[in-house]
């Protein structure tokens, strides 16, 4: 019963359109008057006092480096090298708009920051070129949610603090995944444009070519380099990395490319911090959301539910991709990782399973998540920057979202693509 009223209260609350930090603390807010002893302040008390986390400091922080990035000029650079080392390929405009978001998201850790960044150029560029709109709109949102798990990443930033698990460690384990998961998305962007007609620009670039774009965009892939060799020579914290971050974006954008004027530079700090408030919020109610679960035993009725249906790791693992999956489509993923992790972490380590593979299939989950209706933020991102109605963009996903579940299915089951990189550093 306690169970049923705390999720009842939660999915009723979201699906009348109550935004979800609300349904988060109101629905804790019922579960404590009418079926615990506890007084309601806890709720006002752990929202406040999980804030006060070092860790969670480089949330603010990478959300600003992201939006001064995306207003600095550091896409359009990203995009002219992307352009220039595979839009010669058919289908070659879908595959640079993955391949620049995999380089924009090595900069603003933030799914949606990327498809409003790249979509802004790309989803125009590629309708120019008679690609199908729902298409366009489709693989510039899936490309995004590649963003959540190639460093910087918030959502590891919010697993390391709540699984307790190196955000260092984390960084690192996302960059194979993330790599897999955008080779992915350009193998199907590759057979859809040869099954509909969408050809490349056909001109094979000269090495001075590649080597003009490189040294136009050379400071903007500076910055993952920056981030993760200064944590692992010890030189900042990941938190401290994410200060780095946006005072590096700072200074490119005003004083080197000289695209980021006050007027710019107002919207940029508005943007980040109401982005940022809006993140804490959902946070400190998440976090009195997963404790109440907690202090009911919640988390483990569900661990030993889910075990009850087999022993097999693999069916285990299964079902939990499944329900992870299922989970993506209807709760944000700040909030999914905070009420989930606490229940769903003591299963797989149980397992045998190694909490940083468990932290990247998570992420991964919940990235597909952002391009699964309804909730699917990406979606809805790609169908306002690229004025491409909705129906159209998740009629085009299918193909998309059955390579992205297929390369979440290799992840899961070859530990090694994740642990491989943190074991490798830390020996």
């Amino acid at each position: 019963m306690t169970v049923l009223l705390l999720f009842g209260v939660f999915f009723v609350l979201m699906l009348i359109g109550v935004p979800i930090a609300v349904s988060l603390g109101l629905s804790s807010l019922i579960m404590m008057v009418f079926a615990t002893d506890s007084s309601p302040n806890v709720i006002v008390q752990k929202a406040f006092t999980s804030l006060d986390s070092f860790p969670l400091m480089a949330i603010p922080f990478f959300i600003l480096a992201g939006v001064l990035m995306s207003t600095g000029g550091i896409s359009e650079r990203l995009l002219n090298l992307a352009n220039v080392l595979i839009g010669f390929i058919t289908g070659g405009l879908a595959m640079v708009t993955v391949l620049a978001s995999m380089f924009f998201a090595a900069i603003s850790g933030s799914g949606p920051a990327t498809v409003a960044g790249i979509g802004s150029f790309m989803i125009p560029s590629m309708r120019q070129k008679n690609y199908g709109g729902g298409f366009a709109a489709a693989i510039t949102a899936s490309a995004g949610s590649v963003g959540v798990l190639i460093p910087p990443s918030i959502p590891f930033v919010m697993y390391g603090v709540v699984g307790t698990v190196s955000i260092g460690s984390m960084f690192l384990a996302g960059i194979i995944p993330g790599i897999i998961l955008g080779l992915s998305l350009m193998l199907v962007s590759f057979f859809v444009a040869k099954k509909e007609g969408y050809a490349g620009s056909g001109k094979i670039p000269t090495f001075m070519d590649v080597l003009k774009a490189l040294n136009e965009a050379k400071l903007a892939l500076l910055i993952p380099v920056i981030i993760l060799g200064g944590i692992y020579a010890g030189l900042f914290s990941p938190t401290e990395s994410a200060a780095v971050a946006s005072v590096y974006a700072l200074i490119v954008g005003v004083f080197v490319y000289k695209e980021i004027n006050f007027k710019e530079l107002y919207k940029a700090f508005s943007s980040a911090a109401l982005t940022s408030a809006t993140t804490v919020i959902i946070i400190g109610f998440s976090i009195s959301f997963a404790y109440l679960m907690t202090r009911e035993r919640i988390p483990v009725i569900i661990a030993d539910f889910i075990v009850s249906i087999s022993e097999n790791p693999i069916v285990i693992l299964l079902i939990i991709n499944l329900f992870l999956l299922i989970v993506g489509m209807f709760i944000d993923t700040i909030s999914a990782i905070v009420i989930l992790t606490p229940i769903l972490l003591p299963v797989v380590t149980d397992l045998g399973m190694d909490p940083i593979q468990f932290g990247v299939i998570l992420v991964m989950n919940l990235a597909i998540g952002f391009v699964t209706p309804p909730l699917g933020v990406n979606l809805f991102v790609a169908s306002t920057v690229g004025k491409v109605p909705f129906e159209k963009i998740v009629k085009a996903m299918v193909p998309i979202l059955i390579v992205m579940i297929a390369a979440l299915l290799l992840v899961t089951y070859v530990p090694e693509l994740s642990t491989w990189l943190p074991e490798l550093i830390s020996t």
